[in-house]
């Protein structure tokens, strides 16, 4: 009776001493080869492509002796069209992997979206203009996507950035023989749809404050991250996932791991005396060692503190501290607030600190000039010109 046996690095079908084959992928090529024995001598030969699904297929038909090992007349057999589904499931292979936990969520939410709104046999190359408004309007009321609801334009445009991004993929990547898997990008250059008037929320220096008297009173945890987010600028993300042996105190300093940063960079930035004095705090009452969470989960002390538990603790920081209820005002505004307040630092230096790639989003989405900084500038405008003899009024 034929057995086969699978793993990551083979595939092999048929009998011990009858008909055994196996298919690997070489090394260096990455093309697969077939490996069987004739008359106690074990021959090898190569595929020709790389797709795995063909490669068992192909196994299995030599291995029952439907096929010979010349295998020739296969490989000039005209390819499958790419359809939407599996160019999709190529990407969430080869790519969404890499991603973070949220941004692999993300994408597969986005693919069932796609290929249920597009069709799974489209064909990549068809999609048009029709189709990308045809998505905005139907997303926009509502009629698509995972909540049954209305959306915003930041919505729709994180889900069209996601198919741009499959798409540009499929156009620099190559299947089994070597050809490009999208000719071009069929939607490449047309707009997707903006926000007029984003709400960007920048925590006040008085709501800062209110909120840290009560810190205490909400959880120790809470408390360390409120301080944390306000003194190095960083997500809560990477806050949330912060273990003791990324804080150095001896030199004062913090490792933000690639792996829990939204952006993939891995940097070490200083701390403030009053995050020094916050981290030595709990660590001193016993709150963790070695390589243990910063913030470590009720559930299981191994892991760091559950996405769902830091916000249910700023809301209610915010009813602690006789907040009125605002819209956006979460633990982002903080890191706008960081922004802000260091507006004066050269911008790479800012980058830096807060960990962001790239000058512009700086600009464009975080730092908020107040009204004293609006009045300070006009006053020292007004005070070189007096210092300014050549200066015409």
């Amino acid at each position: 009776m034929a057995r086969t046996k699978r793993s990551r690095r083979s595939y092999s079908a048929g009998e011990w001493g009858r008909n055994r084959v196996r298919v690997f992928p070489d090394p260096k090529t990455g093309l697969f080869q077939i490996e069987w024995r004739e008359n106690g001598r074990r021959l090898t030969r190569s595929l020709g492509h790389r797709d795995w699904t063909r490669a068992k297929r192909q196994a299995d038909e030599f291995a029952a002796g439907f096929a010979s090992p010349d295998l020739n007349g296969e490989a000039e057999a005209a390819p499958a069209p790419l359809t939407l589904e599996k160019l999709f499931d190529i990407y969430g292979e080869e790519v969404t992997p890499s991603k973070t936990k949220r941004v692999r969520h993300r994408d597969r939410v986005g693919t069932r979206m796609f290929l249920d709104f597009l069709g799974r046999d489209r064909r990549p190359e068809t999609l048009s203009q029709r189709d990308w408004d045809r998505f905005i309007r139907e997303r926009r009321a509502g009629r698509i996507g995972p909540s049954g609801k209305p959306v915003s334009n930041r919505t729709i445009e994180l889900d069209l950035r996601f198919l741009i991004a499959v798409l540009n993929w499929a156009t620099k990547s190559r299947d089994e023989e070597g050809r490009l898997l999208l000719v071009s990008n069929p939607l490449r250059g047309l707009r997707t749809p903006k926000e007029k008037n984003p709400s960007r929320v920048v925590l006040s220096e008085e709501e800062y404050h209110a909120m840290l008297g009560v810190s205490r009173q909400v959880d120790w945890r809470f408390h360390v991250a409120f301080v944390l987010a306000h003194e190095t600028g960083h997500r809560i993300g990477a806050i949330r996932n912060l273990r003791w042996g990324d804080i150095d105190f001896e030199g004062r300093e913090v490792r933000w791991r690639a792996e829990h940063e939204k952006t993939g960079y891995e940097h070490v930035t200083p701390m403030t005396d009053e995050a020094v004095a916050t981290l030595e705090k709990a660590r001193g009452s016993g709150a963790g060692t070695g390589n243990a969470p910063v913030l470590p989960s009720s559930r299981d002390a191994t892991r760091g503190v559950q996405r769902a538990s830091v916000f249910q603790w700023w809301r209610k920081a915010e009813t602690l501290a006789g907040l009125e209820p605002k819209p956006r005002r979460g633990w982002h505004s903080l890191r706008r607030k960081f922004a802000s307040d260091l507006m004066d630092l050269p911008l790479k230096v800012l980058c830096e600190l807060g960990g962001w790639r790239d000058a512009q989003t700086v600009l464009r989405c975080y730092q908020r000039p107040d009204a004293g900084q609006l009045r300070t500038a006009l006053e020292g405008r007004r005070g070189g010109s007096r210092l300014n003899p050549n200066r015409r009024e």
